[in-house]
């Protein structure tokens, strides 16, 4: 008999059995409702590998009966759905068919615009599966044609039946019962990550290696953390995760969380990639914490230089040390709003002239000098003087607010006391 990875022997075949997806798949869902309600319009499934998208496509072709094309875009092209076209109409497919294109965003916009026609007369019927924001990776025309339905990441909790659905196929296989040690179904559900096919292929794999005693297989803790481990992280520099995890990073710090602000850190960490978190905690130090704690910036640049002179494991100490100042830090968004404000207005063609008193002296060797007219602050009490420098178009403009953080605040007093005594020359 041929071999038969357990992954596909567990897939589910009915609604009821697929795992996790409760919110588009329960008995109220709406995904649910649509394929039980026979008439399947173009889907498109968004969501992490392993989450059920190939399954569900499948008992959708169960239901409607009608024949089941599968492309994978990564190596799948035009003549690919020139073949499946031809059959339209035909004995093989004469109500149209039901494409499964999986992985879609790897087809660029023309391979993706020659499904149009047929979408749109009803013989095809196209579901999509992504890994990545439908949003972005989809071409419109096709998109707009088409239902999302977002596959979440499943939870252990959700994944624990599943694994003993597979330790049970395996007893079958093999003719011996499983003695799995405390904990071990448990630590294979969660450290999946969600990917109940990672799951399956770590119970194949450790019952099939599995040691016997008096006829029965021994599966050990130890042996599970060895086929499970970093299995549980999600991430790839190209794709959502990279993004999200950074985004959670950065959020987390200027939520002040210290616990979340480590463990987005942790997660870049252990896929190695100390670059993102180094970026984002640059960037929070001035966007972030900014005038209500401005030594943040030395502190953390001198934190992100030691992590990159010491390299990983040891970076994880000063970066972690970054992270923790600047989520517990005072904050302040002022600077942010600050440069925003000015660069929209920039943007906006709100310039002028610079004022005469600010231009370049060396300007006035070309032969038409004339009195140039800038104060030098220094000269007067206090270091300040009242003189214009924005153009006459922005003259009054106010971009930078004072935070109302105690450094900020104590700042403010202390201009708003000097510009009280006037500051004339």
């Amino acid at each position: 008999m041929a071999y038969r990875p357990l992954a596909d022997e567990i897939r589910p075949q009915t609604l009821d059995d697929v795992v996790g997806q409760r919110h588009i798949l329960g008995r109220d869902g709406l995904l649910r409702r649509i394929i039980e309600g026979g008439n399947v319009p173009n889907l498109i499934f968004y969501g992490p590998s392993g989450t059920g998208k190939t399954t569900v496509a499948n008992i959708i072709a169960q239901r409607t009966n009608r024949p089941l094309h599968r492309l994978n875009a990564t190596t799948a092209s035009i003549s690919d759905i020139k073949d499946i076209m031809a059959d339209i109409g035909t004995l093989m497919a004469p109500e149209g068919v039901l494409l499964y294109l999986d992985e879609i965003q790897y087809f660029n916009k023309k391979q993706q615009q020659s499904l149009l026609e047929f979408m749109e007369d009803g013989r095809i019927t196209l579901i999509a599966s992504t890994t990545e924001n439908p949003f972005f990776a989809v071409f419109g025309a096709v998109l707009s044609r088409s239902t999302v339905f977002e596959f979440k990441q499943i939870t252990a909790e959700d994944a624990l039946p599943a694994v003993q659905r597979g330790i049970s196929i395996m007893e079958k296989r093999l003719g011996a019962e499983a003695v799995c040690e405390e904990g071990v179904k448990e630590h294979i559900a969660w450290a999946c990550g969600g990917d109940i096919r990672k799951a399956m292929n770590a119970i194949e794999l450790l019952l099939n290696a599995a040691k016997r005693q008096q006829g029965k297989l021994l599966v050990t803790m130890e042996d599970a953390r060895t086929v499970a481990q970093k299995s549980a992280m999600r991430y790839d520099r190209e794709g959502d995760a990279h993004f999200d995890i950074a985004s959670a990073l950065m959020k987390s710090m200027r939520g002040s969380d210290p616990d979340a602000a480590l463990h987005y850190l942790a997660r870049l960490l252990e896929a190695g990639d100390m670059i993102t978190a180094i970026r984002r905690i640059l960037c929070s130090a001035s966007e972030d914490v900014g005038m209500a704690y401005p030594m943040a910036v030395p502190i953390v640049k001198a934190c992100v230089d030691n992590a990159l002179q010491l390299g990983l494991p040891e970076a994880r100490l000063p970066l972690a040390q970054a992270v923790v100042l600047l989520a517990t830090s005072p904050k302040s968004n002022s600077v942010y709003e600050g440069i925003a404000a000015a660069m929209a207005d920039v943007r906006g063609g709100k310039a002028g002239d610079i004022p005469r008193q600010l231009q370049n002296v060396h300007a006035d060797s070309s032969g038409l000098e004339r009195e140039q007219g800038y104060l030098y602050p220094h000269d007067f009490p206090g270091h300040w003087v009242a003189q214009q420098y924005l153009p006459d178009e922005l003259k009054g403009a106010c971009y930078y607010r004072f935070g109302d953080n105690k450094t900020e605040q104590a700042a403010k007093r202390y201009w708003d006391e000097l510009k009280k005594q006037g500051g004339k020359p």
